[in-house]
């Protein structure tokens, strides 16, 4: 087991923890584990598994109890999207609704939008998404289309919005817009938009590579009448929240990829025990060996890494570039485990009934969403040359002076 090799994680060592390990850990085997196939077919999980996460106070975890979460802090959200992962369990969007959408609301909603849009979130009534990347723009936020015109009392909102999680159940969702465009003031504004507003429409869920339960849409805007106050924010200053917030939605990824590769190294474990090959277990070969030892050393450097990653995060203290590191470092590592830990299950490990075929098809995307790879090693590139990029900046404003 790898529990005999690993250090024990302090971060889940309180018997809080331990008590919610367990109950999670119940939900997925008789709750979300024997959906699974269902959902893949519908290409979207329940509604009624959302309200029972709801019931069990699994979403909003580390919300205060004013607004209808558990009050607790984000290790405890931390813990659910590690059991989540270990088990490959990717459709329901828990983790973008409470640790994304929450957040946002949280920090920079107003008194009467939190009371309007957390307590339903936190019983899982409401299903929410949020919409920044569009069809000609990914990475660059800065390049969006979609546009909100000031009516007075009211933006028109046209555009539209792709690769969206939990798009097509969504309820509500935060979406970022040009506002005064085409003017010296234009700006990126986000907008809490709700789904049955008219001019409000959702594409057909996407068929992808993996993450097969997860619904993932585009979102289309004719003309969206938003009422002023739902504004998130200030107006022009959206770029700018998504900037800071985007820190927890990277270690997020990352610590789906801890939980992930974990996972796929306990089943490659009780595979490689008990599958025989040449009159001995597959585990008795010294190359199962090699392999497996190496994976367990990877997770452990990761996790140790992302364990402190949490800790600032909880303090409020977590710079772009360590969440960055975090995230292109974890899922990177969690996509050669994955790949090592399939070759091990030789033939059957291409086979979708074992849980590993389907943690190689899930695992390739974390590479690209929440910001692409490469862009977090721009972040940290930036972060190591902030003087000379500073003093680089200085002289060409200086020459432009010239």
């Amino acid at each position: 087991m790898l529990q005999n090799v690993l250090l024990e994680r302090k971060i889940y060592a309180s018997e809080e923890h331990k008590m919610m390990q367990g109950m999670i850990q119940d939900f997925i085997n008789n709750e979300i584990l024997p959906q699974v196939e269902t959902w893949e077919k519908e290409g979207m999980v329940s509604r009624e598994i959302w309200k029972r996460a709801g019931d069990l106070g699994l979403l909003c975890i580390d919300m205060p109890e004013d607004y209808g979460g558990a009050g607790l802090d984000f290790s405890f959200s931390a813990l659910f999207m590690e059991e989540l992962t270990k088990k490959s369990i990717t459709g329901p969007g828990f983790s973008l609704h409470s640790d994304i959408v929450a957040p946002y609301l949280l920090k920079y909603g107003t008194e009467a939008q939190k009371k309007k849009y957390l307590p339903p979130m936190a019983t899982g009534e409401m299903i929410t998404a949020i919409g920044m990347t569009e069809p000609n723009c990914g990475s660059d936020l800065q390049a969006l289309r979609t546009k909100a015109v000031d009516k007075g009392d009211h933006y028109l909102v046209s555009g539209q919005k792709t690769f969206i999680t939990n798009g097509y159940l969504s309820d509500m969702s935060i979406i970022a817009v040009k506002t005064k465009p085409g003017t010296p003031e234009e700006g990126v504004s986000l907008l809490i938009m709700e789904s049955q507003w008219e001019g409000f429409e959702k594409g057909v869920p996407f068929k992808k590579i993996g993450m097969k339960a997860q619904d993932t849409c585009e979102l289309f805007f004719d003309n969206v009448k938003v009422p002023k106050e739902n504004l998130l924010g200030e107006e022009g200053q959206g770029f700018k929240i998504m900037m800071t917030e985007l820190a927890r939605e990277r270690l997020s990824v990352a610590l789906a990829a801890i939980g992930g590769a974990e996972g796929a190294i306990e089943d490659t474990i009780a595979y490689t025990s008990t599958r025989t090959a040449f009159k001995q277990p597959i585990a008795g070969f010294q190359n199962t060996q090699f392999k497996l030892a190496e994976a367990a050393a990877q997770l452990q450097i990761h996790q140790t890494f992302v364990d402190r990653c949490t800790e600032e995060l909880s303090q409020h203290k977590l710079s772009a570039e360590s969440a960055s590191m975090a995230k292109f470092s974890a899922t990177d590592m969690h996509s050669k485990v994955v790949d090592e830990c399939l070759q091990l299950f030789g033939g059957y490990g291409y086979m979708w009934e074992y849980p590993i075929a389907r943690m190689y098809a899930d695992n390739r995307v974390a590479r690209i969403y929440a910001g692409t790879n490469e862009i977090m090693k721009l972040v940290v590139a930036r972060g190591l040359f902030k003087e000379l990029f500073a003093e680089m900046k200085a002289m060409r404003k200086q020459q432009k002076k010239q």
